[in-house]
């Protein structure tokens, strides 16, 4: 037990290193473009202070998203996903893989399950022994069940998710602005030094040093930021993307996307004024997510709308409901009702029960 036990924190002082050598690099190109550049070489006052202003700026803005995206905590399943003790009990001593999905299958029917693994089998977690909601997935660096993980990152030393994909997408966006800005302004004084138009000196070897890593850095960090600028449009996990979720009606790389603007604002919010700013604002709570798949589900019930009906609706109390839909699975009927609120919306399904919503326009 105790060589185990130090093997695992020996393991996680390990997972730091990349993340101390990020802040070491960029330790030094905050001293390498203050001191070395603003102040010893560039000889314009006027020019220092605009550099400087902007450097600071970009150089707050990356810190702070980066720190947020290391130490936010990814979100687990809740308890409602934990099986109670009795079925838990039954679970663990039943040793036929059939019956132990009977038994999944009766605790997740009143769960929001949409997704299935890909031989149709509710997905559980033997490891953390939680039914794992949509899109949430097992992360063995962390060691836990993560809400719609996208991925683990060495480089921040944190799995990516729900509670921190916007931080994470934001960092992209900030360090890629801080190396460009540095690359661009210090392009010139590097080709002088090249040159030899200004004299050796001290600064000359950080002056040359700094635009060949933010460069470099450049280059790797627009490739990743434009693969998940692709993702975010798309609503898909790094997972998903190489694998597509597996619904009850078949897999569908497409399941969980409501279009390109619901798509982003499921991400980064529906005030635009936080959208850059490193504050959580993401819509829903992570365990359900809005999916174009849940009007066609068989195991759903049907959705009937009539226009012009709505007072007589609310009269006699047509609105019925076999099982209920998230908040967030309203919201999406809600938006879609509200832009067509004079065309009648009917879904089927195999369900003999029905949910009837009744609505009349206010012109």
């Amino acid at each position: 037990m105790a060589p185990s036990h130090v093997l695992r924190c020996c393991q996680r002082g390990l997972a730091w290193i990349p993340v101390i050598f990020i802040a070491l690099v960029v330790c030094w190109s905050y001293y390498a473009y203050v001191v070395e550049l603003c102040i010893c070489t560039i000889p314009s006052t006027g020019e220092k202070i605009i550099y400087l202003v902007v450097f600071h700026l970009s150089f707050i803005m990356f810190v702070w998203s980066y720190w947020k995206t290391i130490f936010t905590r990814p979100a687990n399943p809740s308890k409602e996903f934990c099986l109670p003790k009795a079925e838990k009990e039954q679970y663990e001593k039943e040793e036929r893989p059939e019956t132990q999905q009977e038994i999944l299958k009766r605790v997740a029917s009143g769960l929001p399950l949409y997704t299935r693994t890909g031989a149709g089998a509710i997905r559980y977690c033997d490891r953390c022994q939680v039914i794992k909601p949509d899109r949430c997935h097992h992360c063995s660096a962390c060691d836990m069940c993560v809400l719609k993980m996208d991925h683990h990152c060495p480089w921040v030393n944190n799995c990516v998710g729900f509670s921190n994909y916007k931080f994470f997408i934001l960092f992209l966006a900030y360090s890629l602005i801080y190396c460009l800005f540095i690359a661009a302004t210090v392009l010139q004084y590097f080709i002088k030094f090249w040159t030899s138009d200004l004299p050796d000196s001290h600064a000359k070897f950080h002056v040359l040093f700094l635009f060949f890593v933010a460069a470099m850095f450049c280059i790797s960090i627009l490739s990743l930021f434009t693969y998940h600028l692709w993702l975010v449009g798309k609503n898909r996990s790094t997972i998903e993307a190489f694998r597509a979720p597996v619904f009850r009606n078949g897999p569908d790389k497409n399941g969980f996307s409501l279009g390109f603007t619901k798509n982003i604002a499921q991400v980064f919010g529906d005030q635009k004024k936080y959208w850059l700013l490193p504050v959580f604002t993401s819509q829903g709570d992570g365990l359900t997510f809005p999916t174009r798949l849940v009007a066609t589900d068989p195991e759903q019930p049907t959705v009937v709308v009539h226009p012009d009906t709505q007072s007589k609706s609310a009269e006699d109390g047509s609105i019925q409901q076999s099982s209920p839909l998230s908040e967030s699975q309203n919201r999406l009927l809600d938006n879609h009702l509200h832009t067509n609120e004079d065309q009648g919306y009917a879904v089927k399904s195999d369900e003999s029960e029905t949910i009837t919503i009744s609505m009349e326009s206010e012109s």
